[in-house]
């Protein structure tokens, strides 16, 4: 009696459960196949049909004192400059000049350090320059220039940088070409290419049309509810494929029909964790894009005046170590940060004199980067430098470094794919790790006084989700070619496995 009971409850099982998984499945059809195709694209285009660029990165070069002839305090005066945000050394077309950002929104001013003469419209001639340089592009013309102070679509905020300028050449794959001037660092390179795969990817696979027409929020939602019926669908394949494969094994294979569901099975027990953790993965990420993105925001730019800089800038005497330099300001004092060339181990490091006395300092650098951490850290909590001190306090937020101890602290001159991935785009960066609950780790970019990131346990776990359940970054021993093929086989298999349930269900 009770194995009666027992045939009939697994019949029933069987037969309910096949239903439920035939209209879930179908529900998800066209966004399976849209985010399979467009994750297909994105390992191929991305590593085997990447374009390429003659330089991704300037030379580093040192500073050539014989063009230096003006100190810095004197173009200041004569142009009655009289407060001023930072300035700096570029060398472009055999020239040095100062690189001076101003007080006003966006302002950046060049001056050249032998004569003191002014050049017009000197950011967009330094973007020419270097987009040129990047490229190796001489030739072609310019159709378009403009400074971008927003991310896009076809500027992402992966990026990082802003604002930045775009120039786009006039030829045939009609490259656009990002910069930032202030830093003399290509932010990204779109030939044609690049810009219909940025589209497909962010149609197809973000869903960034749910965005324009609604908003984030909604776009979200929608996915996530999506992506949960897949979770069902691929687990429901697993119940009925899995515990009932004897049962489906001894149905006799007699026609293309059946060889089709048969290969459906097969294919579909193979790719079912890939399918869930690919679905998993990719809803967990979609929760991020709900947080506002600030990292732009997050800079310490004070005002330096003029009349502080009275010492003629010649009296610093540069050497051969030196590539730039450009100022900090720091327990009431500033700071000329110098830029040295690289050390035998490609390293770029710092070291800092007081602009007054002429005097190094040798441990200034890391008291600097725990002084930005803490800045940062009010600003990412509470959304706004200029609240007190005492409203980021650990009982209020995990997140909140005021009263934690500094654990540690890191210099990185290479990116790590554990947690300060190439995403972040800035090196080097100063690692400061706080015994927090969370266990915050801040990630400085002294060169600039930014935050490059800011890290808790919760996006750790996010990012190590997507990193191995969804981008297969475990297997990097292997290779990008390797694992990006295994990333490929494996959405390839997840659309194979759809396209049969739907001929299958078509055919039905």
């Amino acid at each position: 009696m009770k194995k009666s009971n027992s045939k009939k409850w697994i019949k029933k099982l069987k037969k309910n459960g096949y239903k439920y998984h035939r209209v879930l499945g179908i529900i998800t059809i066209i966004p399976v196949i849209f985010w399979c195709l467009s994750g297909l694209m994105h390992p191929v285009m991305a590593h085997w049909f990447k374009p390429t660029i003659a330089h991704e990165k300037i030379e580093t070069k040192s500073i050539d004192t014989t063009q230096i002839k003006v100190s810095i305090h004197s173009i200041l005066e004569k142009n009655k400059i009289e407060k001023f945000k930072n300035f700096r050394l570029v060398n472009f077309n055999n020239v040095s000049y100062y690189q001076i950002k101003t007080t006003k929104t966006n302002e950046v001013l060049y001056f050249n350090a032998f004569n003191g003469t002014e050049l017009k419209n000197g950011d967009t001639h330094y973007a020419e320059w270097l987009s040129r340089y990047f490229i190796d592009d001489q030739k072609s013309k310019i159709a378009n220039i403009e400074l971008q102070t927003e991310f896009d679509g076809q500027y992402k905020y992966v990026n990082r940088y802003l604002p930045v300028w775009k120039l786009t050449f006039d030829r045939d794959d009609h490259m656009d070409v990002y910069v930032e001037t202030t830093s003399s660092k290509l932010a990204t390179y779109n030939p044609t290419s690049r810009k219909v795969q940025l589209w497909v990817f962010d149609t197809f696979h973000n869903w960034n049309f749910l965005e324009s027409i609604t908003n984030k929020t909604l776009q979200v939602i929608v996915m996530l509810f999506l992506l949960g019926i897949i979770c069902f669908s691929a687990l429901s394949g697993i119940v009925i494929y899995g515990f009932f494969w004897k049962v489906f094994k001894k149905t006799p294979v007699t026609d293309n029909q059946s060889k089709f569901r048969k290969h459906h099975r097969k294919i579909g027990i193979a790719v079912s964790i890939v399918t869930l953790t690919f679905a998993f993965s990719g809803g967990y990420h979609a929760t991020k894009k709900l947080e506002p993105y600030t990292l732009d925001k997050m800079i310490y730019v004070p005002d330096f005046k003029t009349a502080d800089f009275c010492i003629p800038n010649l009296e610093i005497n540069p050497d051969s170590t030196w590539t730039d330099y450009s100022l900090i300001q720091f327990k009431n004092k500033s700071f000329l940060q110098v830029r040295l060339m690289p050390n035998e181990d490609g390293e770029v490091k710092n070291k800092y004199i007081d602009y007054q006395t002429g005097i190094e300092n040798k441990t200034i650098e890391t008291e600097y980067a725990v002084f930005l951490a803490d800045k940062f850290a009010k600003m990412m909590v509470v959304g706004n430098e200029e609240t007190p001190a005492d409203c980021c306090d650990v009982e209020n937020t995990q997140s909140c470094i005021k009263n934690a101890k500094l654990m540690d602290t890191n210099y990185l001159y290479q990116f790590d794919n554990r947690e300060y991935g190439f995403v972040n785009k800035r090196l080097p960066v100063i690692k400061l790790s706080y015994d927090t609950p969370d266990k915050t780790a801040i990630y400085i970019e002294p060169s600039t006084s930014r935050l490059a990131a800011f890290v808790t346990n919760a996006d750790r776990i996010e990012g190590y989700s997507f990193a191995i359940l969804h981008k297969f970054l475990f297997m990097d021993w292997a290779g990008k070619n390797i694992r990006d093929l295994v990333t490929a086989i494996s959405a390839l298999g997840v659309l194979v496995v759809s396209l049969l349930g739907l001929y299958l269900f078509v055919r039905k």
